[in-house]
């Protein structure tokens, strides 16, 4: 029996030594072995921060900046869907998401945000390494990879990226850009940016999507459209706390948020594909960090989490 217990702690130290010595080190962006072995990858998302990236915070290079004009655009081209990160759906944060079927047609604005050094050399949703100096991005629902064009509304600089990672999860933003995009169209240093996200057929590159304008009810005097100055073209940033077929529906809606305490409530009646909608919306707003404050407000509220709509 002493001999058979001698046998067993030798064997366990044994076990103990080779664990520490394979143990990687925290700033090596590994595979996981799942994924060495051929098998899906589990979620980042699903680990705390702490184990997840070798930087507690984000931000741009550790060298001098890079000059961005220098970095070619990526080429549409057509793709095989990424083996990681197309799953139909999928839950970050209590909040599940639905992958779009098709990224033909895509266009939508909304805020951008960005990512940078914390994140260079980590895989991406799709299994790639992140490049800060690449013109990519991150988004919720397009199919990986995807390739869109990036507007900011303010400056009407835009870039093509390529789209290979899942994000941003932060409420209100629409696409996460790299770095080096972040830079092309300046939403860096300042950190978000209003955008029109389109996305490009690989087949016809040239051909993008056509902004979907509605046809919205009532409209402004053609007179009091004269009287606009250049700042009234500024992109708007409304809230949308819902969407109704039924106009009495959306009229107790906004009367509801004016009671909770909420001002610049208002319905916008738009024809979509021959349907009318209404929806209700606060706004507009002055600037994101209004958007985000708002957003917080209204989900204190009991209101549901709002959607982001850009208007100009």
């Amino acid at each position: 029996m002493n001999r058979l217990r001698a046998l067993v702690v030798a064997l366990l130290g044994l076990a103990l030594v080779a664990c520490a010595g394979h143990k990687p080190r925290r700033d090596e962006a590994r595979a996981p072995a799942s994924v060495q072995r051929g098998e899906r990858p589990s979620a980042e998302t699903s680990r705390p921060q702490s184990e997840r990236y070798h930087k507690n915070q984000d931000g741009g290079p550790d060298a001098p900046a890079i000059d961005v004009s220098k970095i070619p655009e990526p080429v549409p081209k057509a793709e095989p869907r990424s083996r990681y990160g197309n799953r139909e759906t999928y839950s970050v944060l209590g909040r599940t998401y639905r992958l779009l079927p098709d990224a033909r047609g895509y266009s939508e604005r909304g805020i951008a945000s960005w990512y940078g050094n914390k994140f260079h050399g980590y895989m991406t949703s799709s299994f790639e390494p992140y490049d800060m100096y690449a013109f990519s991005a991150a988004h919720k629902t397009l199919p990986l990879p995807s390739y869109v064009r990036v507007t900011n509304l303010d400056n009407g600089k835009s870039v093509v990226v390529r789209v290979n990672d899942r994000g941003p999860f932060h409420e209100n933003r629409l696409i996460d850009l790299s770095y080096a995009a972040a830079v092309k169209i300046g939403v860096w240093p300042k950190g978000t940016g209003v955008v029109e996200v389109r996305a490009i057929d690989p087949e016809r590159p040239d051909a993008l999507p056509p902004t979907r304008i509605a046809s919205v009810a009532p409209a402004r005097p053609l007179a009091a459209r004269a009287e606009e100055t250049a700042a009234d073209d500024a992109p708007r940033i409304y809230l949308q706390i819902g969407a109704f077929g039924d106009r009495a529906n959306a009229e107790r809606a906004a009367a509801n948020a004016t009671r909770a305490g909420l001002d610049r409530v208002g319905i916008q009646s738009a024809t979509i594909d021959g349907r009318t909608v209404h929806r209700v919306r606060v706004g507009p707003l002055a600037d994101v960090d209004a958007a985000d404050a708002m957003t917080a407000r209204i989900e204190q509220l009991g209101l549901g989490a709002p959607r982001v709509a850009i208007e100009r």
